[in-house]
């Protein structure tokens, strides 16, 4: 699979993640729904991440011809969420909120954000390329 197809993929994936999160932010934490809805998250996040370390970097400057500043982001969710689901596995509801948090704030708002830079898809897609 190409560049184009490992992208739309990741636009599958990531986009309801983004839309998953922000109501597990605000849903009454520790229900079923709220731990059914997480666990299709975490998969979410977990494959999309896995999904950008094989997306070469097309803006800025590349570690071995690939890697880009950005891929620190793909690193911290295929750390934080296995972590995450760790922590709440053995009751330390303090460390999952926190993981969870960075990885929410992290990995999608920041991430996401820079994903609308110039020579990016989406700054192409909302502001013309």
């Amino acid at each position: 699979m190409g560049y184009d197809g490992l992208m739309y993929v990741h636009l599958a994936t990531v986009v309801p993640c983004f839309f998953l999160g922000s109501a597990l932010l605000l849903m009454t934490k520790g229900t079923p729904m709220h731990r059914q809805l997480g666990k299709i998250y975490m998969v979410l996040m977990l494959f999309t991440a896995i999904i950008t370390v094989f997306m070469p970097a097309r803006v800025g400057p590349t570690l071995f011809g690939h890697f880009g500043w950005i891929h620190s982001f793909s690193l911290l969710t295929i750390y934080k969420v296995p972590t995450a689901y760790l922590a709440i596995r053995r009751g330390d509801v303090k460390a999952h909120q926190r993981k969870m948090l960075l990885l929410y704030f992290g990995a999608l708002v920041i991430a996401g954000g820079f994903t609308f830079f110039p020579g990016r898809y989406l700054h192409d897609v909302f502001f013309g390329g």
